[in-house]
């Protein structure tokens, strides 16, 4: 167990080490589909056609089939991708497949627009309604109506504004409203909107517009995005990149919530990192790329980073995003998220602010199991409730909740891991643990010891399916479809099981206060 640890350790110090890239980010279906149905020369990228086949069900469609809502972009951006590729091996067969699915799939947006939709779903559906209308007829395709009166809305915005300026948050759907290249300008990445399929878009109207130097910088970003997907195929991209900022957040949090923050082996990484969001922190808060809009989310993050790092974090970049008693995550947003809300819940405790308004809606937003489920960013219910549950012990060493426990104890599977689809996977199952690991501290001996058994299981499944270095491909984050940002889920997967090998051990402690 000790070598394993150290071995752990290795492997974090590694992935925190390696942040100064961009990001790693699993292969998309949706933007790999939009930038090769925006690149001119099939041919030229039938390995990249060859992956996107090989990632369709045997249903027809593209995506989880634990998560329909998340299948039909894909899916739509597959078929038409698909469609001008008849003459590669198996392209036919799986257009028609598509569309079979399609016509017989039911339409999550007949009447309302669900609350965890994906990202520009309102602009990207209806626009794949029209391209499928003219290419392929209309017969027995979804139509999305509920989502027509948000596109239309959205449209008579953009059209007020002659140019979104570098990093707007429209511009990463740019793709499915965009049509002249003057709207956008690519950003010192030399992406429109840290988007692939934006990018790819914007480069096929540029190029018909004429030579322009920005090509050539589109083209370069597009590259190196798709190194980034580590899938070694040309042409296959991953769903947003860079995430510069979110990366090295998120995977900082995680080790707070696994009690590896302060830990002496990781020092070095951890506090290059915060010295690196401590010089980009302003006023305006942090997005998840140096060079996107600024957002509550990430802003929350990294004050509770730097808080927890030692540093002085002006609570007054988060301000800007309060609207009443919530945080909203982009100015404009369709609904409120109940993640960024935990997250400024958390930092908020942490910088000793605060927090009446945050903490009633993270309470109030709970299924009747008395766990958090209504998430926009992630599509486990583990996510937000191993979050939710750090964020209201804050600062409360009484803090308990026997229904919440109960119900995460209930939801372990038999194979001793948790999951929110069919089958239990290692990053709910770190997400579970750290839940458990912040109401432990605050059990009496039989609570206590009902949980290590449970923790014991879930050991012994999580040390049946590690690998040393193995790269996380399940994708449950929600962005235009579910991705994987596979360096974040990877340090919540070791932090996860190096927090079970540990279980009922001192931890080191961190700073005085700073614990969840």
């Amino acid at each position: 167990m000790n070598a394993l640890s150290e071995q752990i350790l290795s492997e974090l110090r590694g992935l925190l080490s390696e942040m100064s890239d961009g990001g790693s980010v699993g292969p998309s279906v949706y933007d790999t589909a939009r930038a090769l149905r925006f690149h001119g020369n099939v041919t030229g990228r039938q390995d990249a056609y060859a992956w996107l086949i090989a990632q369709q069900q045997a249903d027809g469609g593209w995506g989880s089939a634990d998560f329909p809502l998340f299948r039909h972009v894909p899916t739509w951006a597959a078929l038409l991708a698909l469609q001008r590729a008849d003459p590669l091996p198996g392209a036919a067969d799986a257009v028609r497949a598509a569309i079979r699915f399609l016509q017989v799939q039911p339409d999550p947006y007949a009447h309302a627009v669900p609350e965890d939709a994906p990202i520009g779903a309102e602009l990207i559906l209806p626009q794949f309604c029209g391209e499928a209308a003219s290419l392929l007829g209309d017969a027995a395709f979804p139509r999305h109506p509920a989502l027509l009166p948000l596109r239309q809305a959205c449209l008579d915005k953009l059209r007020a504004l002659a140019m979104l300026p570098s990093g707007h948050p429209l511009l990463h759907s740019w793709e499915a409203w965009g049509t002249s290249p003057t709207t956008a300008y690519p950003d010192d990445e030399g992406s429109i909107g840290i988007s692939p399929a934006a990018t790819a878009a914007w480069r096929a109207y540029a190029v018909t517009r004429g030579s322009t130097p920005q090509v050539g910088r589109a083209d370069a970003y597009l590259q190196m995005a798709s190194r980034a997907t580590r899938s070694g195929i040309e042409g296959v991209v991953p769903n947003v990149w860079p995430i510069n900022v979110f990366e090295p957040c998120w995977s900082l949090y995680t080790l707070h919530l696994a009690g590896l923050f302060a830990h002496p082996a990781l020092a070095e990484p951890v506090r290059v990192i915060v010295a690196q969001l401590d010089a980009r922190l302003s006023v305006r808060g942090l997005g998840p790329a140096l060079h996107f809009a600024a957002d509550a989310d990430d802003t929350a993050v990294a004050l509770c980073v730097l808080h927890l790092a030692g540093r002085d974090a002006a609570v007054d970049a988060l301000r800007h995003f309060e609207i009443g008693e919530l945080f909203v995550t982009f100015p404009g947003e369709r609904n409120a998220s109940l993640s960024t809300n935990i997250h400024a819940l958390h930092a908020l405790r942490l910088l000793g602010k605060s927090a009446a308004g945050s903490s009633a809606y993270v309470e109030a937003n709970r299924n009747p199991h008395g766990l958090w489920d209504n998430e926009k960013w992630h599509v486990s219910w583990l996510y937000p409730t191993a979050h939710a549950v750090a964020a209201l012990a804050q600062g409360k060493p009484q803090w308990r909740d026997e229904r919440a426990l109960a119900a995460l104890l209930q939801a372990q599977r038999g194979d001793g891991g948790w999951g929110a689809g069919r089958a239990s996977t290692f990053e709910e199952t770190a997400y579970a643990l750290f839940a458990l690991r912040v109401m432990d501290e605050r059990e009496k001996t039989t609570g206590r010891r009902r949980i290590a058994q449970v923790v014991a299981r879930a050991l012994e499944w999580m040390l049946a399916r590690h690998a040393a270095h193995a790269l996380p491909k399940t994708p449950l984050w929600i962005g235009k479809e579910l991705y994987c940002p596979t360096r974040v889920v990877r340090v919540a997967e070791l932090a996860g099981l190096w927090l079970a090998l540990r279980w009922g051990r001192p931890v080191l402690t961190e700073r005085a206060g700073a614990t969840p």
